[in-house]
């Protein structure tokens, strides 16, 4: 049988969808790989997430129940796949979006089939919406995970409004707990919408890092989580902050001046970091 094999990127937020179904996020350079083997076992699809062994393979199992079903082969053919990712899992850091569209691109690699990169990315969300890991079909962590670069998009409806290239350093603070988000306290998010809209137009004008900051001071008081790590990496002079996704990471863009006072600021927060970078490449076939 055909192996497939691919990379995914992570992502971070700019503007969380949870409020307005309007979004925006960017790629950066943390990775999932998928290796996809074809058998010749009908319906039976088995998972392993090596690199967390203990995680839910739920997604990725729906991912590919999923693509069998629109291609028509799940009556003659199985899977095993294999994940391995340094995407902290449930930390707001798209790991999700990056274990669905390897995934997908692996499978769609392994069963020889043409379609287009939109339509991968489509696939793999609504793999995500039947497996319960998202509330707002995390369409733009998709397009941020799998394009690269900066993504706008409307995830109601399912449209990518804006993508650009987008080169920064990262800073991510990674607090211990995690947080599923699945999970998200959706009523007092939606309270939001207004000032969310106003976030989402300074994004849409080219404003990133301003609407970075006020997603994360609006969503941190929503969803229960401290703005001090913003503040304190502001102050620090980062170029903007925000809380990723549902939390519980934390963003910070830094340049040359400011990456060692924030990251002073942050090694004082129980947790980790982790120093990186934007990234521009998107999903690619095979293992870099």
């Amino acid at each position: 049988m055909t192996d497939g094999t691919a990379t995914a990127h992570g992502a971070a937020t700019i503007i969380n969808a949870l409020s307005t179904g309007k979004g925006a996020a960017f790629g950066v350079d943390l990775w999932t790989r998928a290796k996809v083997t074809l058998t010749d076992e009908p319906n039976v699809i088995q998972a392993k997430i090596l690199s967390d062994p203990s995680e839910s393979t739920l997604l990725v199992e729906k991912t590919v129940a999923r693509i069998f079903a629109e291609f028509k082969v799940e009556n003659t053919l199985g899977a095993k796949v294999e994940t391995r990712s340094n995407i902290p899992i449930a930390r707001g850091l798209k790991s999700s979006s990056a274990a669905a569209n390897a995934t997908v691109l692996g499978l769609i690699q392994a069963l020889d089939i043409d379609i287009e990169p939109i339509e991968i990315v489509k696939l793999g969300v609504i793999a995500a919406r039947r497996a319960g890991v998202t509330i707002t079909g995390a369409f733009d962590d998709a397009c941020a995970s799998f394009f690269g670069g900066l993504v706008i998009t409307d995830n109601k409806r399912d449209l990518l409004l804006k993508r650009v290239e987008w080169n920064a350093d990262v800073l991510i603070y990674v607090p211990q707990k995690r947080a599923y988000s699945a999970k998200a306290d959706v009523a007092r998010a939606k309270l939001l919408a207004p000032w969310i809209d106003l976030a989402f137009h300074l994004a849409s004008e080219g404003a990133y890092e301003k609407a970075m900051v006020l997603n994360g001071l609006l969503y941190c008081n929503a969803l229960g989580f401290s703005t001090e790590p913003i503040f304190s990496a502001l102050t620090a002079g980062a170029r903007a902050a925000t809380l990723s996704g549902t939390g519980p990471s934390y963003i910070a863009l830094v340049d040359r001046t400011s990456a060692q006072p924030v990251k002073q600021e942050w090694e004082q927060l129980e947790g980790r970091l982790i120093e990186t970078k934007t990234s521009n490449t998107g999903a690619t076939i095979g293992t870099p």
